[in-house]
């Protein structure tokens, strides 16, 4: 999924759909939000926030004054089109990096292989990399073949309580360094799976 085509000429971006993603997200509470504590929040330098927030404001999705920015109708219709829920959940030792953020995307359990696409988006990003989950015969999974119900069911137990995970859905753990960082993995690991809006 593209939610910001990257310009052929020109400086390149540093920034990704995962943070113009996250942005949406943080102001979908519907707080008014400064740009700087915005950038500070998603890990960014103010000049992409701008060019984030720019793009937003193009689209209609965040309307701007001078007490800071919130999120427009527009901007939650937007949020609600893409398939994704923010869930927080720890996997322990079954991912690595002090960081750990999760999501689900929902109905794309069908393009699940082994993990690795996703394992790989993570590091592409940047981060440690990304821990996938799915449901396979009633019984979640770490692809290809790692049974979290029987290793850990404490853990299975968590993770079902957490996320309503169903048959037709992935979780994807995101993990690094730094908290900016997992959230990117796990959201960039999501848009790979996800068709264009």
């Amino acid at each position: 999924m593209k939610i910001i085509e990257v310009p052929q000429f020109g400086p390149m971006f540093r920034f990704s759909d995962a943070n113009i993603y996250w942005a949406l997200y943080l102001l979908s509470d519907g707080k008014r939000v400064g740009r700087k504590k915005l950038a500070d929040s998603i890990g960014i330098g103010e000049g992409s926030m701008r060019r984030i927030v720019d793009t937003l404001k193009e689209r209609s999705l965040v309307t701007i004054k001078q007490t800071g920015m919130t999120i427009t109708k527009a901007g939650i219709a937007y949020m609600n089109k893409i398939p994704v829920k923010v869930v927080d959940v720890r996997l322990g030792d079954s991912a690595v990096g002090e960081h750990s953020q999760g999501v689900v995307v929902l109905g794309v359990a069908g393009k699940i292989q082994n993990g690795m696409q996703q394992r790989d988006a993570g590091i592409k990003a940047g981060a440690s990399g990304c821990t996938t989950v799915v449901i396979r015969d009633g019984a979640l999974m770490i692809p290809p073949d790692w049974n979290i119900d029987r290793e850990n069911p404490d853990l299975a137990y968590k993770i079902r309580k957490d996320t309503w995970l169903t048959q037709n859905d992935v979780l994807i753990v995101g993990s690094g360094q730094t908290q900016a960082l997992a959230i990117e993995a796990a959201l960039n690991a999501a848009f790979e799976l996800i068709p264009d809006i």
